[in-house]
C-alpha cells in the first residue's frame, strides 16, 4: 500500500469535519475575521478557534 504524505493526511483529515468545510468555504469568499467566521455557527467562539486551529496546522488557511 502506498504511503501518502502527511501534509495530505492532515488536510483531509481537517476537512472531515463538516464545520471546517464550511470555514474553508466562506473563507473562499475572502478574508473575515473569527466573529465573522462564527456568524452562521451555534457553538461557543472558544469552540470555533480550535477548529480554526486545526485549519491552521494543517496549512489550509492563515491567520494575521
Amino acid at each position: 500500500m502506498a504511503k501518502y504524505p502527511t501534509d495530505l493526511d492532515m488536510a483531509f483529515s481537517a476537512l472531515a469535519d463538516p464545520i471546517r468545510r464550511a470555514i474553508v468555504s466562506r473563507l473562499c469568499e475572502g478574508p473575515k475575521s473569527v466573529s465573522e467566521l462564527s456568524e452562521p455557527f451555534r457553538i461557543a467562539l472558544p469552540s470555533l478557534l480550535k477548529h480554526v486551529r486545526v485549519l491552521e496546522h494543517s496549512g489550509l488557511v492563515s491567520s494575521e
